[in-house]
Order: structure tokens, then C-alpha cells, then sequence
């Protein structure tokens, strides 16, 4: 069954940086509410500067410092607001797919001296099972034929061009480094081969 999107709102919201307009999606690959962020007119444009952003209940919203996920949140809006136009795709995978309590347990075997990888593939899972085919539809709904993506992380290029979307270039978005995510932010790009200038 080829999978369906549906926009089923969109509000106006004013931020620190500037106003947006939220699209809120229902679909039928998964039971989740993923979102589209968007500022000024994206339809039949390209290169239009976008960020996949998977959920982080901790670090969006809480402020927690053991991963880079609400400093990026912030810079990318930042970034987009700056451009004028842009999208932010809020995709609800939280802890790299494996949910919250799974993360909040993996936090605990990191206390133990897991790193983030380990500690995944420790309770069962693979070490990231974020998915993108519920943002490569949300692209083609909002009409734009090519993207500027905001990533450090190569496997989302390579996901979204597998699934037909045009990634005319990699915009880095690295964060502060600090004695609470330095191992975090060394983990992802000896393991993970995000693409991070980090300290020796």
C-alpha cells in the first residue's frame, strides 16, 4: 500500500525568530504527529534550506546538555529565520527511534560508562532506527523541488536521495562542545560518522 500524507493544519506561529507557519501531518506508515516548521514561500523552489530534526523531549525541551539536540533546534531556526525561507521537519523518532524510556534507560547505561551506541545496541536496538520517509513526503507535499540540508550526519543525505529527494548540499550545524556531550559528540563521529570538527 503506497503511503498517504495528509495536512490536516496549519497555524501561524510568532518566535524569537520570526513568524512561521506550522503544518501538522497525519499519515498512514506510522501513528505519529510529525511536523513541518515553515517560513516564507517554499512551493516549486529550490534549494531551500531544511532541517530533519528528530524529537528530543530532553534536550528541546528540557535544555539537557548530554546531547547537541535543543542547541541545533535553536541554531537551525536561527539559520532559516536569517535565510528567510526554510523548513524545519519535526519527525517524532525520539532517542534515534527506540522511544523515550528506551533512551532515558540508555542514559543510565552511559552512567555506567556505555557510550551512546553501546548503550543502544546493549538494550536490543541498532545503534540509529530514525526512518525518513515521512519527511521525504512531507517535501513533495510542500512542493520543493530541491533542499540545502542543515546536517552533520551523512546517512540522512544518502536516506533522502534513496527516496528520490534532490540534496543539492550539506550545511553544517555543529554545536558547542563540553564536558557533559563531549563524549556524546566524539561517539557520533568515530561511530556514526557524523561529520564533526572535534577537539583532540
Amino acid at each position: 500500500m503506497k503511503a498517504k500524507l495528509e495536512d490536516l493544519v496549519q497555524t501561524r506561529i510568532p518566535t524569537q525568530y520570526g513568524e512561521f507557519v506550522l503544518h501538522y501531518y497525519s499519515n498512514t506508515l506510522d501513528d505519529k504527529e510529525h511536523l513541518a516548521f515553515v517560513k516564507g514561500e517554499v512551493a516549486d523552489q529550490s534549494n531551500v534550506l531544511v532541517r530533519l530534526h528528530s524529537e528530543c523531549f530532553t534536550g528541546d525541551v528540557l535544555g539537557s546538555r548530554r546531547c547537541d539536540c535543543g542547541e541545533q533546534l535553536d541554531m537551525a531556526l536561527q539559520k532559516i529565520s536569517q535565510q528567510g525561507c526554510g523548513v524545519l521537519i519535526y519527525l517524532r523518532q525520539e532517542g534515534r527511534g527506540i522511544g523515550l524510556l528506551k533512551k532515558l534507560q540508555a542514559y543510565n547505561l552511559q552512567d555506567q560508562g556505555l557510550d551512546t551506541v553501546d548503550a543502544n545496541l546493549h538494550l536490543g536496538h541498532l545503534a540509529d532506527e530514525r526512518e525518513y520517509d515521512i519527511a521525504a513526503l512531507i517535501l513533495r507535499e510542500l512542493k520543493i523541488r530541491s533542499i540545502n540540508l542543515l546536517t552533520n550526519n551523512p546517512a540522512k543525505i544518502d536516506a533522502l536521495k534513496n527516496l528520490g529527494i534532490d540534496v543539492k548540499s550539506r550545511i553544517a550545524i555543529e554545536t558547542s562542545t563540553h564536558v557533559d556531550n563531549l563524549t556524546y559528540l566524539k561517539t557520533k563521529a568515530k561511530k556514526m560518522r557524523h561529520l564533526l570538527f572535534m577537539p583532540k
